[in-house]
């Protein structure tokens, strides 16, 4: 299909996220594209692109990030599937040319995946590579950006060798004049204190942040996500690690004040955090900023000469690694960027334009709606760490949520998503690994399948959880034995069972795979009888050991070779009976 006139002096950037470095990386790119003066660039979410345009496209980059076990960005799957169609031929992107940079960790088996399989696909449908696929690395001194700046420049080197009015300013790229910024994008529009109180849309929640929301160029094309499909009261914060654990996991409890909760086990409720009102405070004076005004876009600059030299030598390739040391591995924040170059003073358009917008946080769902039908529950670790500068840090969503009072007035902007691990159906028997914060979702099924067995027939499940200590962190341990006991669904009168591995209890060392091996006969003859099998927890090691020790036990059981329990495990995930969600 030939080119539209438009489609030949356009670059599509479209990138698939999951935490928004992929889409950071993606404006970068189409930054980069606007300095060499290409006549048009969009960047767009990929899930904001109908893939069927893509024929009609003739320059598009693609920035995906890979999740979990190799999986791709939420973002990406119904693109994924449509490029799957058997209907699609060899030709079909014939006249299309095409980059692809993947960002991934090689600390996971399946590293950089999803760029690796969509470059492979495109190929196959007759799209022409103008570069070899990019694979960012978590793992590289310099993180994804490592591999991010020689590849763009390959990029912008080989487009213009080829079609040198998609660039007509390469220079620029190559050697970008930092004394030239041009015109901001965004408006300031400031409200008075006494205005904006009369003006009931701005103290309509929902309405206000679907509009702050809106401001953002990165977020304008998900028209469906910009107003939050609830606004929960938090009515219950409990703490389930013991009081001097180094460890502090939280239960909290959400509920609608105003209606109902349409939600499904397996969802994940997505928060929008809060700053801290200390530190609007502090970024308000640092930018001599009215307080009693509404204001909707930011930015920032410097003046001061040796200030503005290392400013540019941090926006130089020379200094990426330096600048990837002071900024990402210390995790500085803009108020504390500015705090180190004090002579900035740009105008305040500036700062919002370069300002990302606070990102929304995905928990999975630890209850049931037939259990809680107006009710979520959340079981989340308060996030802390030291940086390299022995700073201490805290993740600013967790935190935020420890902070909140059940017993005040709170509003929680909350949206509800299909998460990686979808619904079992009653009378399929279970096999549920969660170690640590993995138990979340098993909360939720296991409750679930107690209020089903009061009206139906029900599967048995094994669940297999592990901790550090059965005195510091064993998470809602009342709630497994009470359902172990008797004819409860996780109890062996009923065909489940209840095992759970205490890592630190005893000189050596025992992990769920542990468990899982030493039940050996009861997990074949679930897997047997159809059993489907979930694991939740840590993307590190977890899953590939657990995976290895249902391998021996298939081995052990059968007595096949490991070549073919493996086949048999994917035999299984292509059938829909094996699911993985994983977190960093």
């Amino acid at each position: 299909m030939a080119a539209t006139p438009a489609a030949d002096s356009r670059l599509l950037v479209i990138y698939a996220s999951e935490t928004g470095n992929a889409m950071d990386a993606a404006e970068r790119v189409g930054r980069q594209a606007e300095r060499g003066g290409c006549p048009a660039v969009d960047v767009l979410p990929m899930d904001s692109f109908d893939p069927s345009c893509l024929p009609s496209e003739r320059f598009v980059v693609f920035v995906v990030s890979t999740t979990g076990q190799g999986d791709p960005p939420d973002s990406m799957k119904g693109f994924w599937r449509y490029l799957l169609k058997k209907n699609l031929g060899a030709r079909w992107l014939e006249g299309v040319r095409y980059a692809v940079f993947g960002l991934g960790d090689s600390g996971y088996q399946k590293y950089n995946f999803a760029a690796k399989k969509l470059d492979k696909r495109l190929l196959h449908l007759g799209a022409e590579p103008i570069i070899q696929v990019g694979l960012g690395d978590d793992q590289h001194p310099s993180g994804y950006e490592g591999a991010l700046d020689p590849w763009l420049l390959s990029l912008w080197e080989s487009l213009n060798q080829t079609t040198p009015s998609l660039l007509p300013r390469m220079y620029d790229i190559i050697n970008p004049d930092l004394s030239v910024l041009g015109d901001a994008k965004v408006e300031v529009i400031y409200h008075s204190s006494d205005k904006a109180q009369q003006d009931s849309n701005l103290l309509d929640f929902k309405n206000l942040i679907q509009r702050a929301r809106s401001m953002s160029p990165s977020l304008q094309f998900y028209n469906n996500d910009k107003e939050p499909h609830y606004m929960l009261q938090m009515v219950s914060n409990r703490c389930l690690t013991k009081e001097n654990s180094d460890r502090d996991v939280r239960h909290f409890e959400l509920e609608n004040p105003s209606s109902g909760i349409t939600y499904q086990v397996g969802d994940a409720l997505e928060i929008l955090p809060s700053q801290s009102p200390s530190a609007v405070d502090s970024f308000i004076e640092r930018c001599k900023l009215d307080p009693d005004c509404y204001i909707t876009v930011m930015s920032f600059f410097a003046t001061a000469e040796h200030e503005k030299e290392k400013l540019q030598y941090f926006a130089s390739p020379e200094g990426r690694d330096d600048l990837y040391q002071y900024n990402q591995k210390e995790g500085r924040t803009i108020l504390e960027v500015l705090d180190d170059f004090p002579s900035v003073q740009m105008p305040f358009e500036w700062l919002v334009q370069l300002t990302p917008p606070l990102k929304k946080r995905a928990f999975s769902i630890s209850s049931s709606p037939l259990a809680k039908p107006n009710q979520i529950h959340l079981t989340v670790s308060i996030v802390s760490w030291r940086t390299p500068f022995k700073r201490m840090r805290r993740g600013l969503c967790s935190s935020w949520l420890a902070g909140l009072n059940p017993n005040e007035e709170n509003l929680i902007p909350c949206w509800v998503h299909h998460g990686s691990l979808p619904p079992p159906h009653p009378s399929t028997p279970l096999i549920l690994i969660g170690p640590g914060t993995g138990c979340a979702p098993f909360c939720a099924f296991v409750a679930e399948r107690a209020a089903q067995s009061t009206s139906e027939a029900t599967a048995p499940i094994l669940f297999f959880f592990g901790c550090r200590n059965q005195e510091n962190d064993f998470l809602y341990k009342d709630f497994w034995y009470a359902h172990a006991h008797d004819q409860g669904v996780l109890s062996s009168k009923n065909g489940g069972g209840f095992f759970v591995a205490f890592s630190r209890d005893q000189p050596q060392k025992v992990y769920v795979q542990h468990r899982i091996r030493e039940q050996s006969a009861r997990v074949w003859n679930l897997l047997k009888s159809g059993a489907a099998i979930y694991i939740a927890g840590s993307s590190t090691k977890m899953p590939a050991d657990v995976t290895a020790a249902l391998e021996e036990v298939i081995c052990q059981e059968t007595g096949c070779s490991e070549e073919e329990a493996s086949i048999w495990l994917r035999k299984l995930e292509r059938n829909g009976k094996f699911h993985t969600e994983t977190w960093s």
